[in-house]
C-alpha cells in the first residue's frame, strides 16, 4: 500500500531560507476544505497512510475536520508534517490526537534558539520544543527532521543530542534540496557534502548508541561509507503526492528520472542499483569529484 502524501496548501508562518517551496508558491495559497475532503477521498484508493503537509497545514482552521475525515476512512497512519509551533498549545494537540492523528513529524533546524531563528526566519525555537515535550507527554510518535544547511551541518550531533534528551522516536537529516528560497539562496545555505559527512556520521553514531532511529537523506552512499543502513532512500515507502494542481503517482520515480542525477563514474559503483544519487542542482554547481565509486570485491 502507499502512502499519500497531501498538500494542504502553501501558506506558512515560517519564513525558511531553505525553504524548497520558497516564497513563489505562497501565491497560490491553500486549498479549500471540500476540494481536501474530495483528495482525501480519492487518496484512500490504493492508500494505508496520509500524510497532511504544506505550507503549514496547522495553520488550517479545518485541519481537524481533515483529520477526522482520515481516521473516519480507516487510514492507518494519519500524519501531521509541520514545523511545530502549533503544538506548544496543548489543547490543540489533544484535539487532533481525538480526531486521528496519531504521527507528527516536526523539524529542528538549530542547536540553538538564535540558530534555528535564523534559518526559519521567525522566532519559532521555543514553540516547537514545547510542542515536543506536549506530544511526548501525550504519548504520540514524534518523527524529527533536519535540513542539513551550510549554517548548520557542524552542529548535527549538537541538534542530534537535543532531540535524543527531548525522547523522539526518529531524526532524520536530509540534505537541503536547492530549489525554491533554497536555490535563490544557494551560496549561503548549500554546503559541501564532503564537508557535511563527518558531523553527520557523528549525529548516526550518537543514534546507535543511545538506541534511536537516525535516517539521511540526499546525501549518496560513496560518502556515508560504514552508515549505509541509514539512508533512507533504500527504505522510502511507495508515495503519492497530491500536489497542488496535479498527482505525481509515483514519487521514487520522480526523484530518480527527474530531481536527481547519477556521475560518469557511478556506474562503477557497489550501490549503483541502490543508490539514487545527490539532487541534481548540486553537481551542477559543485560538480562531481567528491562522489568516489565504492568498490568491492
Amino acid at each position: 500500500m502507499k502512502k499519500a502524501d497531501i498538500k494542504t496548501g502553501f501558506l506558512c508562518n515560517n519564513n525558511c531560507l531553505f525553504c524548497v517551496q520558497g516564497p513563489e508558491k505562497k501565491k497560490f495559497g491553500n486549498k479549500s476544505t471540500k476540494e481536501l475532503k474530495e483528495i482525501i477521498k480519492k487518496a484512500k484508493k490504493g492508500c494505508d497512510t496520509i500524510v497532511f503537509t504544506g505550507g503549514e497545514p496547522t495553520i488550517r482552521k479545518d485541519l481537524i475536520e481533515l483529520v477526522t475525515l482520515a481516521k473516519k476512512l480507516k487510514f492507518k497512519t494519519i500524519q501531521i508534517q509541520s514545523n511545530g509551533r502549533m503544538f506548544v498549545y496543548e489543547q490543540f494537540c489533544k484535539d487532533l490526537v481525538a480526531g486521528g492523528a496519531n504521527e507528527f513529524a516536526l523539524a529542528l533546524h538549530g542547536h540553538t534558539e538564535e540558530l534555528h531563528n535564523y534559518l526559519t526566519g521567525v522566532k519559532s525555537f521555543r514553540q516547537l520544543v514545547g510542542g515536543i515535550k506536549n506530544l511526548k507527554k501525550m504519548g504520540q510518535k514524534v518523527i524529527m527532521n533536519t535540513v542539513i544547511t551550510k549554517s548548520n551541518y557542524r552542529h548535527l550531533p549538537e541538534i542530534a543530542k537535543i532531540l535524543i534528551s527531548l525522547d523522539v522516536d526518529q531524526m532524520q537529516f536530509a540534505f537541503v534540496h536547492p530549489l525554491g528560497a533554497a536555490g535563490n539562496n544557494f551560496e549561503a545555505v548549500v554546503p559541501r557534502m564532503e564537508m557535511v559527512a563527518p558531523y553527520l556520521k557523528k549525529a548516526i553514531e550518537l543514534g546507535r548508541i543511545l538506541n534511536k532511529k537516525v535516517m539521511t537523506e540526499g546525501v549518496p552512499f560513496c560518502l556515508l561509507k560504514g552508515c549505509e543502513e541509514s539512508i533512507s532512500e533504500m527504505m522510502m515507502p511507495d508515495i503519492k503526492i497530491f500536489d497542488q494542481k496535479s498527482v505525481i503517482d509515483d514519487y521514487k520515480k520522480m526523484r530518480i528520472t527527474k530531481d536527481k542525477a547519477k556521475g560518469p563514474k557511478c556506474s562503477k559503483c557497489f550501490y549503483h542499483n541502490l543508490c539514487e544519487g545527490p539532487w541534481k542542482e548540486y553537481p551542477q554547481a559543485f560538480g562531481w569529484d567528491e562522489f568516489k565509486p565504492v568498490i568491492k570485491k
